[in-house]
């Protein structure tokens, strides 16, 4: 492996000895906006940020934002499911990691995992990541970290329209486009994708019923589609007043093997599918900003074979709460509603210059969960309301000193109020940066964690994870450092970090006894199945320390080097209740290692053709995991090209055409552990893709400008 890298990157510096192009990135900086919610060059961002720019995502050519970040960076890891994706960030779950588009929060949790198919990699602009809870703006969710996916907006004075076809492995396929206009004060964009995958099947094994299949029809990743259509109307009235309205419908279908020869897998009876619907209203009045949001994500199971199900009948003319248990047979062709989640979110803030060289940015939130799950929670329904106010000021009176401070108050309805602070700094010295920061998270138990009770098979065992109402909320403190250098051709950053976390909530076996009444006598089975109860409770407490590392080199005008590695260690104490004592543990999924590097190189030959090639790869050391074996190690090779024809103006106004060519995994890396113990990597081997873009330009491109002077820097906010 390490000579074909050399060869390659042999190969692309022969190539890029012409050196015609400028040095761009020295005179167009990257600008940040998601840890303090005020604009800053990168390089002078108060908490450290990392950003993967639009060159990285055009010369990779990521499927999928899964894709793009595990690629991208070293500090994410990934079990892609049918339910979603499990993400961990520096040693945490998806419940402590907050992915916003364009600054709002993402709706499509599924039992802790989130469908990251809502998010279109062909609409993303760049990405920007926060690690661990930095920043007063963002709530309980915010944990491990921040991920701002900040999307392309299309302003042209006229008509604008793109498609994008990409085809691949697997009948992969993968459709966006969009349309957009401006008439005067008035601006529409409609963005329309679609994705759908056969799935493929790494091992016919499969441990179930006490014994292992060889001939399991079982795929690692079932056959899905999914579509989407979105829409975003906005509206300027006069300077520095923009209105807008949005909303968005998305539906996905995963459709599993039928007709085994062992039906008592569930995966032979029923298909899943997603419908999410959203839309929000606000506007923003110079630096201030009102959002009003609504959110829907409802799941279902369409039966595609006979299926007997379970319904407890609950009230009075039955006894109390533990009902009376009926037997119901679902036939082919219906469905059933299993979790309907909706939210409602409103969001004022302002950003105000005040005396003496401080920014302060204020704002109030209130966020409204429902939760309607028929056979899954105690009465049918739950919600719960959060609300919160935070301010954070923005110091900045000597020039080489910047010191960031914040308070968010927070009021639960169950748990009351919890105050957290956030303080960072950071010293310019030349192109040196030393950062230092400290923030208390607050996260309360989520509607699931509280009152959900699902019934959860991994191969020969059966889980019955059931929610808690004498949960406790959990406590975080973080600490930081960080070293970064930039020059005019390398940079590098180093940080350390120490997230720890108090009473922190997982999912622990319990005995019979401690199941709530009611709902022994249908999970617990009738002693033909064993079935272990997990219920959520709050562990002692646990840690995740580690280092993250990045490079980049600009070898020549068109040549770059990138490389990203992240030690991490986490450590939990969990009570064993059979030796009645606290036990150390290292939290699930947890790899010590991980990294990945890049070549990316680009030349225009001629006015007419640019050629762009990006060789990289990415790896993990092994996952560890409690119960299930521990997750392969492993290295996979990428590469991918992308052609650009850009057009001179033309009377339909072709903007451009674009080709793309690559291939994944080089050397054909494959996890054939057992289903459904494949923990490491669910790639399928070697795949190929190809993808056909164009763009058409009815009038002129309004510019923006990223490029901020002083006095920007210090008032201006990212839209």
């Amino acid at each position: 492996m390490k000579k074909v890298m050399a060869i390659g990157l042999w190969l692309l510096a022969s190539c890029a000895m012409a050196q015609t192009d400028i040095w761009r990135q020295d005179s167009i900086q990257e600008v940040v906006v998601t840890g303090t919610g005020t604009r800053h060059l990168l390089k002078d961002a108060p908490v450290q940020t990392e950003v993967i720019t639009q060159q990285m995502l055009s010369q990779y050519g990521g499927k999928s934002l899964e894709e793009i970040l595990a690629g991208l960076t070293a500090s994410f890891a990934f079990n892609e499911g049918d339910m979603g994706s499990q993400m961990q960030l520096n040693g945490l779950g998806n419940s402590y990691i907050l992915i916003l588009v364009d600054g709002k929060r993402i709706h499509g949790d599924v039992g802790g995992e989130n469908d990251l198919g809502l998010i279109d990699p062909q609409n993303i602009e760049k990405i920007e990541i926060v690690k661990g809870a930095q920043s007063a703006l963002y709530g309980s969710d915010a944990m491990a970290g921040v991920i701002n996916i900040i999307t392309k907006k299309h302003n042209e004075a006229g008509f604008y329209v793109d498609n994008s076809t990409r085809y691949g492995t697997h009948n992969d396929l993968r459709q966006h486009n969009t349309v957009a206009f401006t008439l005067g004060k008035f601006n529409s964009q409609t963005n329309f994708q679609l994705q759908r995958n056969d799935g493929w099947q790494n091992t016919a094994e499969e441990w179930a019923e006490g014994v292992v299949l060889t001939d399991s029809r079982n795929k690692t990743v079932n056959e899905y589609r999914n579509w989407q259509v979105a829409e975003r109307l906005t509206y300027q009235p006069m300077k520095g007043l923009e209105l807008y309205a949005e909303g968005s419908y998305y539906k996905k279908n995963i459709l599993r093997p039928q007709n085994g020869r062992h039906p008592s897998c569930d995966v032979y009876t029923y298909d899943l599918r997603y419908n999410n619907a959203s839309a929000s209203v606000g506007g923003k009045w110079n630096n201030i900003t009102l959002d009003v949001d609504w959110n829907k994500h409802a799941y279902y199971y369409d039966y595609t074979a006979k299926h007997y199900d379970y319904v407890l009948l609950q009230g009075e003319e039955y006894g109390d709460q533990n009902g009376e248990w009926f037997s119901v047979a679902m036939m082919p062709g219906q469905s059933k509603l299993q979790s309907d989640q909706q939210r409602v979110m409103a969001q004022l803030k302002g950003i105000f210059n005040l005396p003496y060289d401080n920014m302060l940015n204020a704002g109030a939130e209130y966020r409204y969960d429902y939760l309607k799950a028929p056979e899954r929670t105690e009465t049918g329904t739950a919600d719960d309301w959060t609300g919160a106010v935070y301010v954070q000021d923005e110091w900045n009176h000597l020039k080489w000193l910047n010191i960031t401070a914040g308070l968010r108050l927070v009021d639960n309805h169950n748990f009351g109020f919890r105050l957290t602070p956030k303080v960072s700094t950071m010293a310019s010295v030349g192109d040196f940066r030393f950062r230092l920061g400290w923030s208390q998270g607050f996260k309360t138990p989520t509607v699931k964690e509280l009152h959900y009770r699902y019934l959860h098979i991994m191969g020969s065992s059966t889980f019955f994870n059931i929610g808690n109402v004498n949960l406790d909320p959990q406590t975080s403190n973080y600490y930081s450092a960080n070293v970064e250098y930039r020059g005019r051709r390398f940079t590098a950053a180093v940080t350390g970090y120490l997230n720890k976390l108090d009473r922190m909530i997982a999912l622990v076996n319990v005995s019979e006894s401690e199941i709530p009444p009611g709902v022994t006598q249908a999970y617990m089975g009738d002693g033909s199945t064993k079935v272990q109860a997990r219920m959520y409770k709050n562990m002692d407490d646990a840690r995740t320390s580690g280092v993250d590392v990045t490079l980049s080199y600009r070898l020549l005008p068109e040549l770059t080097l990138n490389g990203a590695y992240s030690y991490l260690d986490t450590k939990a104490h969990l009570y064993d209740e059979k030796t009645d004592r606290m036990t150390t543990v290292v939290i699930d999924g947890t790899a010590h290692h991980k990294w990945s590097a890049s070549a990316l190189y680009s030349h225009a030959f001629t006015p007419a053709y640019k050629l762009g090639v990006s060789l990289s790869t990415r790896g993990s050391s092994k996952r560890y995991y409690q119960n299930n074996g521990d997750g392969k190690g492993y290295q996979i090779w990428r590469i991918s090209t992308t052609h650009d024809f850009p057009f001179k103006a033309s009377k339909f106004k072709i903007q451009a055409v674009r080709l793309e060519f690559g291939v994944d995994n080089i050397f054909n890396y494959v996890d054939r552990t057992m289903h459904p113990y494949h923990l490491g990597t669910n790639t399928s081997g070697t795949t190929v893709y190809g993808t056909f873009s164009i763009k058409f330009s009815g009038g002129k491109r309004v510019k923006q400008n990223n490029i901020l002077s002083t006095k920007q820097n210090n008032n201006d906010e990212q839209d």
